[in-house]
């Protein structure tokens, strides 16, 4: 272990050069910003801005018999009162994770909310997934409290001139909170969906014609395909709860401090009740039966680990779909009230649609979906068409900035002259070149409205089809499935023609392809791709009278070179297939991309029988797939204003300052690579882990760690020892590239660590919840985790992972039926998979009784046993002295202690007997000349050693008669508390 505490080395020559630079730059940027008056940098200043966080409480469920307690922050600007704009979060997070944008909206002059929705964050209360008389009606009570503060504008007695804008999950609240409540001034959904049984349970395939009359038009049939992964991931999060589910009403987070507390009457003058979310006559779904409406109520201890934050009917309708994969009835009723596309018909607020270009999860047809019917219904509709990915709407400036002008003109307070209308022109985001290998350029393009609100049509191309009806195989069990969602895979057809499996997304047994010929000059595609398929079973062959396919679109360059285009895959069900042969002609919607087709490039559809993503059919089954007489794919193109893509920090700047900018650049970016390649400390290359000076905060607090250092060697158990609140969690977060540290840097194999650096490949981490799956068992949970890596099945090391953990045996089982000590082996197997070589771990032991935890130290001595290394922490001294060979104890105020876990712990000579006479023993001790202090403690004896040895010790009290059954340094109390800088209290 090297030295705990120390200053950070002196900077390497290479990092002054690289800093020289830096500054240069920065001299000439902030020549250029003078001039530069924007929305960030008003909220880079912002002293005006303040902040308050309260608990209120609100009516919970149908009978509003029971309080439930929402977690809120308001933020206020420089001049109240102000309109108020609402955000609410995505699904997983909870109200800090849109602190960003609210404190950027209240640099504009909104007093902005934003608050953690029922079951997250601190909100208590079960998730209910956007119900009306659950989420809904929550919302509809915080307007009712936003109504009486001093903060906001009201237009009469308890309507505030509200916004609300929101994320994915968040985004449908905003949508349905505006259907219900005519409070709602305007609002801003972003990434989100229309209808959450077609968003879980897509069907692309119609009897009838697409209707293309806008770009972005879905099929939105019955009888879905269950979107497996995906559902499975938006469980787990629930399932983890929220800390507040299990904390009682009354406790305080113990690192913010106490909020104010309020509580909310009913309005006497309330909106008309919205509809309510269907409820099953019967209780909720036991895991043990076949009917996924039996009752767990005799089951409670399963009930909670199953369900875990959700009410039960939520949690009854996905333990059906995870079961058969189908929805009955029930399930759909609760997933449609649960849905925007159950209100839109009442929304006639201006309404700004942001949607990611190719969501996998939400797609275009979701906001093509939301504009026609809140069009229809007179709301006033801007689309844009995001270019980022589904987490980082957040951390997004501009788009933020987008979202406050929508508001700042639709929001006008009386007396105060409008802002600028941002109006109804459709944007979207061009991506052309291959992103994945660096060769992209970008471009926004500004149409005036989108297609199909009003007159205007969407112009669209037809591309002819070219191929022979295909036989395809449903394999027994839906396996080998192919991969839903690939892109940039550099493949090329054999001398014989055949597609290469990996390139079409399945076996080739399982995938029928069709392609158009190479374009003569570029084609764009914007939106939803349509064309017509004939699908039919094969006399004497297996038949179901069903099939369920998967399309998909790729783009073929002129040598092979072959991307997924669209993100994801269109989902087939065509139900009633005659057993005679007779096909049935359907039409297919495509996901829905942005995307430049090439000169010399052609569109390959490729419809296969098996989707990873998705619950496909176990029995076998033969289909004969082809083209019908349409023969086409039909692509929309909505023609439009180039623009640029980002605005320019720069504008002032211009002649010799932009001529002064590039030529510092290049010369310190060429020095730099020239003399050096990457950040990588050669001399570090076999130490799994070396941290040097690290500080971290958190938000405005004083730094949680300061100047800590310390290394993991191979084959060590190091223990990060501390209180609660001393930093350990934060240590281990930054190690894993999640926070970004103050101070300092973090190598793992001499690669300096940042967000997503490709050597963290090597590193297997389990802090906080895993997000196990109760139903699927041990190995299906690990092989769930393994497929969001993306990486080769064959490289996750799953049998390994579970001989290590002792689980081989319990594999088989569903995870809801191990006890306490089994779920953290099969957590730990989960960090294990793909063999890291540094395992973090956050306190591994917690909550296990002694046999389970000695079970984990056997499975991590036995995991660094082959050369490989872990780092964990823990608050209690004797699980870092049974576990670790190495510790490093974090003092409060920042220092450290470090070391092997025997010197660390062998404190000022200070040991223990335990014997069979404590008095004699103490006689026989004092009598010894120079010793310390002794102190008696039932059969033990606590001895100052004072310069004797212990053998001097033992054999004086051997010589007096007494018995000795036990000798150690003392581990007490006192020394912990002294090995953590702390006092006794």
């Amino acid at each position: 272990m090297s030295p705990t505490v120390g200053r950070v080395r002196p900077i390497p020559r290479f990092r002054r050069t690289f800093l020289l630079v830096c500054l240069a730059l920065v001299v000439l940027v902030v020549t250029g910003a003078v001039l530069w008056p924007t929305e960030e940098r008003s909220a880079a200043a912002s002293p005006g801005i303040t902040s308050r966080h309260v608990r209120i409480d609100v009516l919970d469920g149908p009978g509003q018999q029971q309080r439930v307690q929402i977690d809120l922050m308001l933020y206020a600007p420089a001049e109240t009162p102000a309109p108020v704009v609402v955000l609410s979060h995505g699904f997983g997070d909870d109200k800090s994770s849109l602190a960003g944008p609210a404190r950027q909206l209240a640099t504009r002059g909104f007093t902005v909310l934003t608050y953690s929705s029922r079951g997250f964050g601190r909100s208590t209360g079960k998730i209910a997934l956007n119900a009306p008389e659950y989420e809904v009606t929550d919302a509809r009570q915080i307007l009712d409290w936003l109504a009486r503060q001093p903060e906001v504008v009201t237009e009469d007695s308890g309507d505030p001139l509200v916004g609300v804008a929101g994320v994915s999950y968040g985004g449908a609240l905003s949508l349905l909170l505006a259907g219900t409540d005519s409070r709602v001034d305007a609002i801003a959904p972003i990434t989100t969906y229309n209808d959450l049984t077609q968003a879980l349970l897509p069907n692309s395939a119609s009897p009838e014609p697409i209707p293309s009359d806008t770009p972005a038009r879905g099929s939105f049939a019955d009888d879905g395909v269950f979107k497996r992964a995906w559902a499975a991931l938006l469980f787990a999060a629930g399932t983890r709860g929220s800390a507040a589910a299990n904390t009682p009403r009354d406790a305080e987070p113990s690192a913010s401090p106490s909020p104010s507390r309020e509580e909310l009457a009913p309005r006497e003058s309330a909106p008309a009740t919205p509809p309510s979310i269907p409820r099953s006559t019967a209780p909720a779904a036991d895991l043990g039966t076949s009917n996924p409406q039996t009752s767990m109520s005799s089951r409670p201890d399963l009930e909670s680990a199953i369900c875990g934050n959700f009410i039960a009917e939520v949690c009854a309708a996905y333990t059906e779909l995870a079961r058969t994969g189908k929805a009955s009835r029930q399930t759909l009723d609760l997933l449609a009230a649960a849905s925007p596309a159950s209100v839109t018909d009442n929304i006639n607020v201006p309404t700004l649609l942001v949607q990611d270009r190719q969501d996998p999860l939400f797609g275009l047809a979701q906001a093509d979906a939301n504009a026609r019917q809140i069009s229809a219904a007179g709301g006033t509709v801007k689309m844009v068409w995001y270019a980022g990915e589904h987490g980082d709407v957040a951390s997004d400036p501009a788009l933020w900035s987008r979202v406050g002008d929508w508001f700042a003109h639709h929001l006008q307070r009386p007396g105060v002259p409008r802002a600028p209308d941002p109006g109804t022109a459709f944007e979207y985001h061009v991506v052309e070149g291959r992103q994945a290998a660096g060769e992209a350029t970008s471009r926004t393009v500004v149409a005036p409205a989108y297609p199909g609100l009003s007159t205007q049509s969407t112009r669209r191309r037809s591309l002819p089809l070219y191929g022979a009806p295909a036989r395809v195989i449903n394999p027994p069990g839906g396996s080998t499935a192919s991969i839903g969602s690939l892109s940039a895979t550099d493949t090329a057809p054999d001398a014989a023609g055949a597609v290469d499996d990996r390139a079409t997304g399945g076996a080739s047994e399982q995938v029928a392809t069709f392609r158009t010929s190479p374009v003569d000059q570029r084609v764009l595609i914007t939106g939803v791709p349509q064309t017509r398929l004939s699908v039919s079973s094969i006399p004497g062959q297996a038949s179901t009278g069903e099939a369920v396919l998967f399309a998909k679109l790729y783009d073929v360059g002129p040598g092979g070179q072959r991307e997924l285009i669209g993100n994801g895959t269109a989902p087939l069900r065509i139900t009633e297939l005659p057993s005679d042969g007779t096909p049935i002609e359907v039409d297919v919607a495509l996901p829905g991309v942005v995307h430049t087709l090439q000169t010399g490039h052609h569109l390959q559809l490729a419809v296969t029988t098996t989707d990873r993503a998705y619950a496909t059919p176990d029995a076998p089954a033969v289909h004969l797939v082809g083209l019908t007489g349409k023969r086409a794919l039909s692509l929309p193109s909505v023609e439009g204003t180039t623009t640029s893509s980002s605005s320019s920090p720069l504008p002032a700047l211009a002649g010799m300052g932009a001529i002064l900018l590039v030529i510092a650049l290049g010369w310190g970016v060429t020095s730099l690579f020239r003399r050096f390649g990457t950040d990588i400390d050669t001399d570090l290359a076999d130490t799994p882990l070396v941290v040097s000076g690290l500080s971290k905060s958190r938000g405005s607090q004083a730094a949680v760690v300061r100047e800590l250092s310390m290394r993991v060697e191979r084959g060590q158990i190091v223990g990060l020892l501390g209180v609660n609140g001393a930093g350990k969690t934060t240590v281990l977060r930054t190690v894993l590239g999640l926070f970004r540290p103050d101070r300092g840097e973090i190598r793992v194999f001499g690669h300096r660590v940042s967000p997503g650096s490709p050597v963290l490949s090597r590193v297997g981490a389990l802090v906080e919840s895993p997000g196990l799956l109760p139903h699927l068992s041990g190995m299906d949970n690990l092989k769930s985790h393994w497929a969001a890596t993306g990486r080769p099945e064959e490289h996750a090391c799953f049998e390994e992972a579970l001989r290590i953990t002792g689980l081989e045996s319990a594999a088989g089982r569903p995870a809801g039926t191990y006890d306490h000590g089994m779920r953290q082996r099969l957590a730990i197997a989960q960090a294990m998979l793909g063999m890291p070589e540094l395992l973090v771990l956050d306190e591994p032991t917690n909550g296990l009784d002694s046999p389970q935890s000695e079970r984990i130290r056997e499975v991590l001595r036995h995991y660094v046993s082959a050369g490989r290394s872990v780092l964990l922490s823990s608050r209690l001294l004797t699980e870092i002295e049974q576990t670790c060979t190495h510790v490093v104890a974090i003092h409060r105020d920042g220092q450290a202690t470090a070391g092997c876990v025997e010197d660390v712990l062998a404190t000022d000579g200070r040991i223990t007997f335990r014997v069979d006479e404590p008095a004699d023993a103490a006689e026989t001790l004092r009598s010894l000349e120079g010793i310390g202090s002794v102190e008696t403690d039932g059969d033990t004896v606590h001895v100052e050693l004072a310069g004797h040895t212990a053998a001097t010790t033992v054999n004086a009290l051997v010589e007096a008669g007494v018995s000795v059954s036990r000798v150690g340094p003392r581990r007490g109390e006192d020394t912990f508390l002294q090995l953590l800088g702390e006092e006794r209290r």
